[in-house]
């Protein structure tokens, strides 16, 4: 499979029709960084301010995603964040898995057009569908999987944080643990 430039993958996106969801969308919510980006991260899905803006991780989960990265030294310039879905399921309800298997191609060649070494998954539904199906976010968060050659881990959905502040500081540990093993390889 040849590789596609980020921006040829966008505007594939931004055409697409395979699910219903591109019919409530306003913005397809493609994905932004560093086009050269050591480290990515994976969410599940846009919610209503990244789809209102076309960004992912705007509203207020990405504000605290913000704060966790200055705490550790990491600059939101140098990573990229992308989700599995590129349009905001309604209601903000969780993916389903036909869209997700509609929309993960998408995903897939922009981690081929970055070639991160190691991938975040921001949340269960994303370490469920990146890491394995069974992944477990309490008992495996901050656990280190190699999968397809990528350094791969999954914390704490930043809107979990927000719903449960009793695991910030284990997504505080998992955010160092990240930044140790970017340190690491670079």
């Amino acid at each position: 499979m040849e590789t596609k430039t980020l921006g040829e993958i966008r505007a594939i996106c931004e055409q697409c029709t395979k699910c219903e969801l591109c019919k409530t969308r306003t913005n397809v919510v493609f994905g932004t960084g560093n086009e050269n980006a050591t480290l990515m991260f994976i969410g599940e899905a846009p919610g209503q301010k990244e789809d209102e803006s076309g960004i992912p991780f705007v509203g207020a989960a990405g504000k605290l995603l913000n704060k966790y990265l200055d705490a550790v030294g990491i600059s939101r310039d140098e990573v990229y964040i992308a989700n599995i879905l590129k349009c905001r399921p309604p209601n903000n309800r969780d993916p389903k898995p036909e869209e997700e298997d509609l929309c993960i191609g998408y995903l897939r060649e922009q981690v081929l057009a970055i070639r991160p070494k190691v991938i975040v998954c921001l949340g269960r539904i994303s370490a469920m569908r990146i890491i394995k199906p069974d992944f477990k976010i309490t008992a495996e968060h901050g656990k280190w999987f190699d999968k397809g050659g990528f350094s791969v881990c999954a914390v704490y959905h930043p809107a979990a944080l927000l719903r449960d502040p009793r695991k910030k500081d284990e997504m505080l540990a998992d955010m160092i643990a990240i930044k140790e093993r970017l340190d690491g390889i670079s």
